[in-house]
């Protein structure tokens, strides 16, 4: 409970040490996750329970989540155990949210369609591989063609490799702008209204 707590309320908020330590496998996580949500939509056309429709309704109700997060936030560990599942539950749902906005913000970028992917992996593997090659061939013999051909295979890895890690850490990085906005804000209110108004947060 403590590590959902310190998951969903956030670094501000919380009263665990999850925002003390480094939880890259959580990025990591989050970011694959994401990446099969798109990877699915880009190729059924179809999002997997909704993710990656994000359209005006996701829009409001995100934007009312982020509004309301320092009412539900600052009060939280006083409430009853219904009242910390209701806002437990209004997080995963932000949180599902904030994922369908990543996917819906990425799909639109990639520009080649399902049905084109294979003839342009194809026609860039070839490409690649003749580029290499006339530059290894002014030396000469059937080495330096194996040599063109090694260094073309080399290239085509680390660009697969580097887009697979891009899949993976942009919609990571999108989440932690997010909730740096987020930080910020709960701070702005908690400071400039609730401290003033209420109790202290907890």
């Amino acid at each position: 409970m403590d590590y959902a707590e310190g998951l969903f309320l956030g670094r501000y908020w919380s009263d665990t040490d999850f925002e003390n330590r480094r939880h890259v496998e959580l990025f990591l996580l989050y970011g694959a996750l994401t990446a099969i949500f798109l990877v699915l939509y880009y190729w059924t056309g179809k999002p997997l329970i909704g993710v990656g429709s994000f359209g005006l309704f996701s829009t409001i109700m995100l934007s009312i989540l982020t509004a309301v997060n320092p009412v539900m936030c600052f009060r939280y560990y006083g409430m009853p155990l219904w009242g910390k599942m209701c806002v437990l539950t209004a997080k995963v749902y932000k949180a599902y949210l904030i994922m369908s906005l990543t996917v819906s913000l990425i799909l639109p970028k990639l520009t080649v369609q399902s049905n084109g992917l294979k003839d342009f992996l194809v026609d860039y593997l070839n490409s690649t591989l003749e580029s290499y090659t006339e530059k290894f061939a002014s030396g000469g013999g059937s080495f330096s063609t194996v040599m063109g051909v090694l260094a073309g295979g080399v290239h085509v890895v680390v660009v697969v490799v580097l887009v697979i890690a891009a899949i993976i850490a942009i919609p990571g990085l999108v989440v932690i702008l997010y909730k740096l906005a987020q930080y910020f804000y709960d701070f702005l209110i908690d400071r400039l209204i609730l401290r003033r108004f209420f109790r202290y947060k907890h």
